[in-house]
């Protein structure tokens, strides 16, 4: 697991999401962060962090994102998910209708 800054993830990220287009996903996780590295008694951050974790089969990029820098990356982080959910396929109603019609027989 590579950690990187904040800039460098969404650089990571762009460059994962160009090499799953055709094939393969990209597993992206969000959880709150309280800066330990190793397990043991929880200790109480003075300031909220974010971990973000992104991996495909190969490669495997994370992020820890403070408050103060949360309105800029969450942009960012937008823009970049949007640019980039355009190749998601079309979801096939016929197949649920047809269903439908069966059981309704």
């Amino acid at each position: 697991m590579v950690l990187l800054d904040n800039d460098g993830f969404l650089l990571g990220l762009t460059k994962m999401f160009q090499n799953n287009r055709t094939a393969g996903s990209v597993i992206i996780t969000l959880k709150k962060y309280d800066g330990r590295t190793t397990r043991g008694k929880p200790t109480t951050p003075a300031d909220n962090l974010c971990l973000l974790r992104a991996t495909d089969s190969k490669k495997k990029l994370s992020t820890v994102v403070s408050n103060k820098e949360v309105t800029k990356f969450q942009m960012s982080y937008a823009t970049l998910l949007r640019g980039n959910m355009d190749s998601l396929k079309k979801h096939d109603k016929s197949k649920e209708r047809k269903e439908r019609k069966r059981k309704d027989m």
